[in-house]
C-alpha cells in the first residue's frame, strides 16, 4: 500500500482517487475549496482519503502535502478556460517543485491541444505542433518536465485524453455530456456551437482516465513519456446522437451545428467563442487518438462504448 496526492477534484481527479482507494492505496485528495460532495470511496474504505483545501500553485503547501507520497497526480482544471495563460504556469511550476523536493513522481492529467492540426491519428511519438497558445502553453509544460525527467531531477509521465464523457464531470467541460446527452434527454435537437456533425472525433470516458492514471502512479516502468488513455474508436457527433438514442430509448434528434461564420462573428464579443477558434478545427475533421500503444503496453481495454454510454445516460438522468 502507498500514499497519493491527487490535485484537483474534478471528474478526473475522483476517478483517479477511487481507482487508488479500491487498490487498497491512500490518498490526500486536494483542491481549491476543500470541498467534495461526490466519494465514491466512502462506501467501503471512507477513511482511506483526507479531502484538503489547497492552492495548486502554493509550492510551500504542495510540498508539504506531497512528503511521503508514491506520487502526485496533477488533475488541475483551471476555472475558466479564459485564464489559461495565467492559471497554468504557477500550477505547473509548484507541482514539478513539490516533485522534486520530496521525490514523488509527478503524473500529468494531458490533453491533445499540443498535436495541433493533425492529418492522421494521433500517436504518442508525435510531434508537438501547438495551433495556439494554449496548445503551446500545453506543450511547453510537457517540455519541461521531461527536460527535468532526462535530467535526473524528477520522474515524469503525462497521461494525454481526447474529449471527456462519462460520470462525474463538471459542468461546462464534456460537449457529449452537457450538449448531446443531455438535449436528448431533455427532448430536443442537440445544437454544438463548432465543428461539423460528421467529423469523426475520439471521446475518452473519465473513469478510464482515473483507472489508468491509479495503474501509472503505481508502477516502476512509466515514467518519462507521454501515454494514451485507452480510449474508444472515434465517434461524430452524429453516431454517438444516435446511439445515445438508442441506448436511452429517446427519440433520435439531428444534431445542429453553430455555422463556422456565425462563430467566427460570435468572437467578436463572445470571449469564449474567441478562445475556442484555436480547437475548432479538432471538431471540423478527423481527429482521432490512437490509443493502441497504451493497451498493448500495459494490457487493458478502454470500457466498452455502449457501456460507458449506458453509464453516462444513467448518471445524467439521476
Amino acid at each position: 500500500m502507498s500514499h497519493h496526492l491527487v490535485l484537483g477534484a474534478g471528474g478526473v481527479g475522483r476517478a483517479t482517487t477511487a481507482a487508488l482507494v479500491a487498490q487498497g492505496h491512500t490518498v490526500t485528495l486536494a483542491s481549491r475549496s476543500g470541498r467534495v460532495t461526490e466519494r465514491a470511496w466512502e462506501a467501503t474504505r471512507p477513511d482511506a482519503v483526507e479531502v484538503v483545501a489547497v492552492d495548486a500553485a502554493d509550492m510551500a503547501r504542495l510540498t508539504t502535502l506531497a512528503a511521503g507520497a508514491r506520487t502526485i497526480v496533477n488533475a488541475v482544471n483551471p476555472p475558466s478556460y479564459l485564464t489559461w495563460d495565467t492559471d497554468w504556469p504557477p500550477v505547473a511550476a509548484a507541482t514539478l517543485a513539490a516533485a522534486e523536493a520530496t521525490g514523488a513522481a509527478l503524473v500529468i492529467i494531458g490533453n491533445l491541444y499540443g498535436y495541433g492540426r493533425v492529418e492522421a491519428p494521433m500517436k504518442e511519438d508525435g510531434p508537438l505542433r501547438p495551433a495556439g497558445h494554449k496548445g503551446a502553453l500545453r506543450a511547453d509544460m510537457w517540455t519541461e518536465a521531461l527536460a527535468r525527467h532526462a535530467a535526473g531531477q524528477v520522474r515524469v509521465t503525462e497521461l494525454r485524453s481526447s474529449d471527456y464523457f462519462g460520470p462525474g464531470t463538471t459542468p461546462r467541460t464534456s460537449y457529449l455530456n452537457d450538449v448531446i446527452c443531455d438535449a436528448l434527454l431533455a427532448g430536443r435537437p442537440p445544437f454544438v456551437p463548432l465543428g461539423r456533425a460528421d467529423a469523426p472525433h475520439s471521446w475518452t470516458y473519465v473513469p478510464d482516465v482515473g483507472a489508468f492514471a491509479a495503474r501509472v502512479a503505481t508502477s516502476d516502468d512509466a515514467w518519462g513519456r507521454a501515454w494514451h488513455v485507452p480510449t474508444s474508436a472515434p465517434r461524430t457527433f452524429d453516431e454517438a446522437a444516435r446511439d445515445i438514442a438508442r441506448i436511452a430509448g429517446v427519440k433520435p434528434r439531428k444534431v445542429r451545428v453553430l455555422p463556422r461564420p456565425l462563430g467566427t462573428a460570435a468572437g467578436l464579443v463572445v470571449p469564449f467563442m474567441r478562445e475556442v477558434r484555436e480547437t475548432r478545427h479538432q471538431f471540423e475533421r478527423p481527429f482521432e487518438l490512437d490509443s493502441r500503444l497504451t493497451q498493448q503496453t500495459f494490457g487493458i481495454a478502454p470500457t466498452p462504448w455502449d457501456d460507458a454510454l449506458t453509464a453516462t445516460i444513467a448518471a445524467r438522468r439521476g
